[in-house]
């Protein structure tokens, strides 16, 4: 009698259209006719979130918004507080556009052009590699590595990017390579 009252109530219940079943959200994408569509993925973390750019179609390469990726396998178009102020990533004036470098024991910065930037790390990679590349280890098994050198990845390179970076790191001799997913 108890079960067969449980079973009625839950069908009279059920019968006034209450669904216990789980909604599903769906995002809509802003339309921009005067604006290029591009996809790319968040920066911010390991995740992985698909997010939409709207840049200016005049060639300027302007962007004017972003948004989640609706088509988005990770994220459905939803994005969190990091990922929905990307925008601002691209668009904020203070934000850092050229090579500020201090040196050892100065209390100031020095604005330095890319060149001698680019120059300066490839110059000091060198130098670490040599002073700890190992070509035998104890055994006297060639090994060729350096563990002077170690490498985190970052969650913006997509696989076709970290294939290269991958290889590029190998052939440098090192060991130590991670990827911020995995942190």
């Amino acid at each position: 009698m108890k079960i067969s009252g449980i079973a009625v109530g839950g069908l009279a219940i059920g019968g006034l259209g209450f669904n216990l079943a789980p909604v599903k959200a769906h995002a809509q994408v802003l339309r921009i006719r005067w604006a290029k569509e591009t996809t790319t993925i968040c920066p911010y973390c390991a995740v992985g979130c698909s997010i939409i750019v709207h840049t200016a179609k005049d060639g300027s390469g302007k962007v004017i918004n972003t948004e989640g990726d609706p088509d988005g396998p990770i994220n459905q178009g939803s994005l969190c507080a990091k990922g929905a102020s990307l925008y601002q990533l691209a668009t904020e004036e203070r934000r850092a556009k050229r090579v500020l470098y201090r040196a050892p024991n100065s209390d100031h910065w020095e604005e330095k052009s890319w060149e001698w930037a680019l120059a300066e790390i490839a110059k000091r990679v060198k130098k670490s590699r040599d002073g700890s590349f190992t070509a035998k280890n104890d055994k006297g098994e060639v090994v060729n590595r350096t563990n002077g050198i170690a490498h985190i990845g970052s969650a913006a390179l997509d696989n076709e990017e970290l294939w290269p970076l991958q290889a590029m790191l190998r052939s440098l001799g090192l060991v130590w390579i991670e990827h911020q997913a995995r942190i």
